[in-house]
């Protein structure tokens, strides 16, 4: 029994292995069909679908051949067309030109029977003149020029009184209206009189400055006299002093420079020179100012900025006593009422009138008479070519166009009409001017001011060019020109002033 326990229990582990085994073998195999049958059911699927695909992209390849030969039909169809449009084109085209060449044939015809036409007709007109030369014995010429004169000497009376008839009433009548439009134009237009003024009065706040303006042993005087060109007069009106000079902008410089140092109270060299050079520049500004007021009042717009510096300048600068920028607003305004009574250009004319004395504002400095500077500047700044012949042409006799005329005339009423100018501050100014101008031609001359009336030149030199022996040769050789060239009453004084100033600044 005890051997039997252990022989049972091997026999049953071989049982139970070999039962396991062919367990095992058995859910093997049935994996083992269940996996090839899911592959061929796999391997079916891919077979129905690429026979789906294939299908589909041979139905779509069928689709796209069809709507090819779809289009290739129509393009076809539609060459057809412009191939039957074209030759139908071509027909008409071939039947226009041959109707075009048969009518340039008739037409060629015709020219050459007209031709023929016009020979048998001038041979026709040559033989009856030959016939009536025959028949009169006069030839063409004498007869028309005997004919020409019997109605010449029977009409000559009758012409020529009724020519001096109209020239009468045509002069009468043109005299009263321009008369008529002068007084209109001269009644709308109020001006201001000339004043012959060449000295300026500062008043002062006390005689006390008097004496600083003099300064030690007349230097602060002299210094401001000899930056400005004026004469400063201190006599013993209380509380005032007088500057003294023709150039209106000199006085101007020089009053303006004379009020800064009163109101600092510190007068001396240094001081006098920043003073003038301030006012230089306020100057500047204020000569701006004046050509754009003249531009406001005359209604003139569209100047170049540097051409309405220039105009300003013209407040400065007088002719016969009459200052020139009145005068030339006078001219504006006049040439414009004018200019609508004629019918012409009324803003072209205001805006010539304006500029028509420009070249007076440099004409101390560049050549030529203030017509001719004024047209270099017209074209300078670009103005239009209507606009130069009023400004060049407004002292010739015989303007070129009536806008030209219209300045002319209204400058001729602005420097005619009674208290306009006055002639003897002119020839003052123009002998003044003529004493600085022979004192700058000479070599090393500087400035040149002519001061107390003409009385007195103050001449001043570059020290670098000119010695002191040099400088006392100069007085005479001036004041021996002056003998010789100008007219003057009395006698000139020559002061001439040689100085040496050197500047330098530490750092």
């Amino acid at each position: 029994m005890e051997i039997l326990g252990p022989i049972l229990l091997v026999i049953g582990l071989i049982g139970g292995l070999g039962g396991g085994y062919w367990l095992r073998k058995l859910l093997a195999g049935r994996e083992k069909d269940s996996a090839e049958a899911k592959a061929e059911s796999i391997v079916n699927e891919a077979k129905k679908n690429e026979q789906d695909v294939v299908l589909k992209a041979k139905e779509k390849a069928i689709h796209i051949v069809e709507e090819a030969k779809k289009e290739e039909q129509a393009r076809h169809q539609e060459l057809q067309g412009l191939q039957k449009r074209l030759e139908k084109r071509e027909s008409l085209f071939d039947q226009k030109l041959l109707d075009l060449e048969n009518k340039q044939q008739k037409l060629y015809e015709k020219a050459q029977q007209i031709e023929k036409i016009k020979k048998e007709i001038s041979n026709v007109k040559v033989e009856q003149i030959a016939k009536l030369e025959k028949v009169a014995s006069l030839s063409k010429d004498d007869a028309k020029k005997i004919l020409l004169d019997n109605v010449e000497k029977q009409s000559a009376e009758e012409l020529l009184e009724r020519m001096r008839k109209l020239e009468q009433i045509t002069s009468e009548e043109l005299e009263k209206k321009s008369k008529q439009m002068l007084t209109t134009v001269i009644q709308r237009c109020a001006s201001s009189h000339s004043a012959e003024t060449t000295t300026t009065v500062i008043q002062l706040p006390s005689d006390e400055m008097k004496g600083r303006i003099i300064g030690r042993e007349g230097r602060n005087i002299k210094r401001i006299e000899e930056l400005t060109g004026v004469e400063i007069i201190v006599d013993d009106t209380p509380e005032a002093i007088v500057v003294s000079g023709f150039s209106p902008i000199r006085r101007h410089l020089a009053k303006r420079a004379l009020e800064k140092l009163i109101a600092d109270g510190r007068i001396h060299p240094t001081k006098i020179e920043d003073a003038i050079e301030l006012s230089k520049k306020e100057l500047a500004l204020d000569i701006k100012k004046a050509g754009e007021e003249a531009m406001y009042e005359t209604g003139v717009t569209g100047l170049d900025p540097k051409l309405v510096q220039i105009l300003g300048r013209l407040k400065y600068r007088t002719s016969y006593g009459q200052n020139v920028l009145r005068h030339s607003v006078e001219v504006s305004e006049l040439g414009g009422l004018l200019a609508e009574e004629l019918d012409g250009n009324v803003a072209l004319v205001k805006k010539a009138g304006l500029l028509h004395d420009i070249g007076k504002a440099v004409d101390h400095e560049v050549q030529g008479t203030h017509p001719e500077i004024g047209r270099d500047i017209a074209k300078k700044f670009h103005l239009p070519d209507e606009m130069i012949p009023p400004i060049y042409e407004h002292h010739e006799d015989h303007p070129s166009t009536l806008e030209a005329v219209i300045v002319k005339v209204a400058d001729a009423i602005s420097g005619a009409r009674p208290g306009a100018r006055k002639d003897t501050y002119e020839q003052y100014l123009q002998r003044l001017e003529e004493l600085e101008n022979v004192a700058l031609e000479f070599h090393g001359v500087d400035k040149a001011y002519a001061i107390q009336a003409g009385r007195e030149i103050r001449i001043f030199v570059r020290a670098d060019e000119v010695d002191d022996l040099g400088a006392s040769k100069l007085a005479k050789e001036i004041a021996r020109k002056i003998e010789e060239e100008l007219r003057y009453p009395g006698e000139i004084k020559i002061n001439v002033v040689r100085e040496t100033r050197i500047i330098e600044y530490a750092r």
